[in-house]
């Protein structure tokens, strides 16, 4: 009987809906498409602290805009949910415990202040800093006895000292990569909740994965993959560690040298089918060498073997003019019906008419104020940044504060954005009033307009941190050493 393919994409929903996350799923939904396979989403929020069903739902509906769909997970089912990994954690800590029984895990009671102390003397001994072996030899009995007294502890699983693993990529071939540079990983973490690499393994087991394409920033530590499968005893999927997308300078793609987050480019006027056809050429290319081309070409000429390794850069301005030949084949009245979609619906213009209906006299004036709504950059100015009161430095670090904590804030409203200003405000001692001029003329790029505090909530958390960092970007941003200053400082936001 011909296996059935079956890939999958687990994001965490911890953020913005990252294009790294469109990427990888893209090319699992390929794959499997392509051999009449399955693709689940699955959600990886066993980080209770960041995770946000607020976050999750943004995943599903930046997936769903590029025309990414899946056949099961939390939202649409399936035979082998739960689809979130936090209503799995009986499932995981029953392999856990299979894992310990079988002695091919140990329970660890080291503190974080003991692991800190080691780790700081394995540096200062210019040794790889990790964990030390301190419990793998306690006795069973004891550390058994220790768990049932109610004792804070993890699971850790053991992996051999000396010798290579060798692991099979799709893309690469055999890698062989040392035992030495492995850690004794934590597996369950001390509220309970699995780490990464037993969720992945025990996931991809039980849904049935038969390959798992992921960012080759995972492979260093696919041997400790490996070795789950071996001691449970399980079928090893087939692995591909796709190349990591890159900024221009070839650095790893960030949000601090390019806008990452799916939802900024749907803001920002780019077709769905645009955006697709320039993440399926990162690293893959049409056996014509086409650069424009559907998801529905993409899939019927797919073949893995044509990923290139050389990591592929993901450039705004090839994104912009891939984006303009879309536009220009559109028949010109579905680009209409495309920008009214955008913009210019009945939905988003309801959010905007109530702020700008109390300061017109005619409605020729309306386009003038409220024209940084349709727009992705606004023009601003060094001089148009000036303060009254704050010298260049402080403007710089003022608006940098209100960036770092925006981007933090997950709740978008406008409570949680003004909460955001006052607790900068509060610790540069600058007041609220003397904040708002540089907040007026960052997003709306005018001196004054309608209420910016309601212009953020409106134009979303996208435009308004790309906004806040292109007038930083006008200023020349921060030094290395007032970032680095700059950052300690803003730990007490």
């Amino acid at each position: 009987m011909t296996q059935v393919v079956r890939t999958r994409v687990a994001p965490s929903p911890t953020g913005d809906p990252h294009v790294g996350t469109a990427y990888i799923a893209l090319f699992n939904m390929v794959f499997a498409r392509q051999h009449g396979g399955q693709f689940i989403l699955r959600i990886e929020d066993t980080d209770q602290l960041r995770s946000s069903r607020e976050s999750e739902q943004q995943i599903f509906d930046a997936l769903r805009w590029l025309g990414i769909e899946w056949d099961e997970g939390p939202d649409v089912g399936g035979p082998h949910g739960p689809y979130r990994q936090s209503e799995r954690s009986e499932i995981y800590q029953k392999y856990a415990n299979e894992l310990v029984e079988k002695d091919h895990a140990f329970h660890c009671f080291c503190s974080p202040e003991r692991l800190d102390a080691v780790r700081a003397e394995q540096m200062a001994n210019k040794q790889t800093p990790g964990y030390d072996g301190h419990c793998a030899h306690l006795d069973k009995a004891e550390a058994q006895a220790r768990v049932d007294a109610g004792e804070s502890h993890v699971i850790r699983m053991r992996v051999p000292a000396e010798g290579v693993c060798v692991v099979k990529d799709m893309l690469r071939g055999d890698v062989e990569i040392g035992w030495d540079r492995m850690d004794e990983q934590v597996l369950m973490k001390a509220d309970g909740l699995p780490t990464y690499f037993l969720a992945n393994v025990v996931d991809d087991h039980l849904m049935g994965i038969t390959h798992v394409l992921r960012g080759e920033e995972w492979l260093p530590s696919a041997p400790k993959l490996i070795k789950l499968y071996e001691y449970f005893g399980w079928e090893l999927p087939q692995l591909c560690y796709m190349p990591l997308l890159r900024n221009p300078d070839k650095s790893k793609l960030s949000k601090r040298k390019n806008p990452t987050s799916i939802t900024f480019y749907e803001r920002m006027g780019y077709l769905p089918e645009a955006m697709l056809n320039y993440l399926g050429r990162m690293g893959w290319s049409m056996p014509d060498e086409s650069e424009k081309f559907s998801l529905a070409e993409m899939i019927e000429n797919f073949d893995i073997n044509r990923i290139s390794l050389g990591g592929p850069i993901f450039d705004v301005e090839k994104l912009s003019w891939l984006n303009g030949q879309w536009l220009r084949e559109l028949p010109v009245e579905e680009f209409a019906a495309r920008v009214q979609k955008w913009a210019f619906n009945p939905e988003y213009l309801m959010q905007i008419a109530p702020h700008v209906q109390g300061r017109v006299e005619n409605f020729s004036q309306i386009a003038p104020l409220a024209a940084f709504f349709f727009s992705g950059t606004v023009q601003v100015t060094a001089e148009a940044l000036a303060h009254k009161k704050l010298d260049e430095k402080q403007v710089r670090q003022t608006i940098q504060f209100v960036l770092w904590a925006l981007e933090a804030q997950r709740s978008w409203d406008k409570d949680g954005i003004t909460d955001c200003i006052n607790r900068v405000g509060a610790a540069l001692d600058i007041k609220l009033r003397d904040i708002m001029p540089l907040m007026f003329v960052a997003i709306t790029g005018q001196a004054s307009s309608v209420s910016v505090l309601d212009a953020m909530v409106i134009l979303g958390p996208d435009l308004t941190r790309y906004r806040l960092r292109q007038a930083l970007e006008v200023l020349g941003g921060a030094s290395k050493k007032e970032a680095k200053d700059w950052e300690k400082q803003f730990r007490d936001v």
